[in-house]
């Protein structure tokens, strides 16, 4: 969509049976609250689904009140129904929206088990995919035409994005505001989710450097030679000299397009590394500074505090697989 366009760009998240309601939440939080402090509104977003009584995941709630599937055809963005009975064959009806949408050109955005849905619907053979870890399996059995990328958080394919779990579909959702209306306006959106603008693909879904998914691809390179080398002694210098230009213009750049600077996007990502490194089970703190870049033991201290709330110690005994002893100098 272009930015500055007139009209707000329609997004209408399809609700089958079984659908699951976190990620109709990160939708609606998404794409669908009214922004009065930006001056306009980003999305004119609404509800279908093919029944007026849709019983949701588990029977938790029903769904009533919203509008039927005629709405869909109206879509510039169809977010397609997930569900966690994968084994289950969707609503003929629903697939054959899906199918139209994607024939007028709507974009397609499933999340978590969506991806189901949209290769059910005969889109996605010869095309590049993710879902969620856990059906992984089930999922290469089924469409075995389909390019699955198990190891990342989202696969942007164009006119038909997939995000593979349940988290991921803000992931995917602030990516797509970013496509839309560029980064500054993804960072806002991000901040008043709180939650981070760009993420660095988390655990396999656990990958050990995972893929970045970033709002331009003149950083992407960098950002990614940087991450494999997070235990060395990189400064701003060195990335301002690997991406051949100033420090002041790759700070530009970062502000720009992550909204924040070399040095603190650096920190962030050495924090983020020895955060895993103690989930993963190193009890000792000089190896987890060391080897995240980190260099002293007190100043991982300092810094996974500072960015976590938690001592490392706490941190483990919160999120680490261990009994809960005390880390070790």
């Amino acid at each position: 969509m272009p930015q500055g366009s007139s009209q707000p760009h329609r997004v209408v998240l399809v609700v089958d049976e079984n659908s699951n309601p976190f990620e109709m939440s990160c939708a609606i939080e998404v794409f669908g609250l009214r922004r009065p402090e930006l001056g306009r509104e980003l999305y004119d977003f609404g509800l279908c689904a093919a029944r007026p009584l849709t019983r949701m995941r588990d029977g938790f709630f029903t769904l009533t009140g919203v509008a039927g599937l005629e709405a869909a055809e109206e879509a510039d963005t169809l977010i397609v129904p997930n569900r966690p009975d994968t084994g289950t064959p969707r609503a003929p009806e629903v697939l054959e929206v899906v199918r139209r949408a994607h024939a007028r050109g709507a974009r397609l955005l499933g999340f978590c088990s969506g991806a189901f849905t949209i290769a059910e619907a005969g889109l996605l053979d010869g095309r590049r995919a993710a879902c969620h870890w856990m059906w992984a399996e089930s999922f290469r059995a089924r469409f075995p035409k389909v390019r699955l990328e198990p190891d990342v958080l989202f696969v942007d394919d164009g006119d038909i994005l997939t995000a593979s779990g349940s988290a991921s579909a803000l992931d995917l959702g602030l990516h797509v505001v970013r496509r839309d209306h560029g980064a500054e306006i993804a960072n806002h959106v991000s901040r008043r989710l709180v939650f981070a603008a760009h993420r660095d693909g988390g655990q396999r879904q656990f990958v050990e450097r995972p893929v970045p998914d970033v709002p331009d691809e003149s950083l992407g390179p960098l950002l990614a030679w940087a991450q494999e080398r997070l235990g060395e002694p990189l400064t701003v210098a060195d990335l301002a000299g690997r991406a051949s230009v100033s420090p002041a213009t790759l700070h530009r750049r970062f502000r720009t397009q992550l909204g924040t600077t070399p040095l603190a996007w650096l920190t962030g990502e050495r924090v983020a590394l020895a955060c895993r490194l103690i989930e993963r089970g190193e009890e000792r703190l000089d190896v987890v500074a060391a080897r995240s870049g980190l260099g002293t033991a007190a100043n991982l201290r300092v810094r996974v505090r500072r960015e976590t709330g938690l001592s490392p110690s706490a941190y483990r005994r919160r999120f680490g697989p261990g009994s809960g002893e005390p880390l070790v100098s």
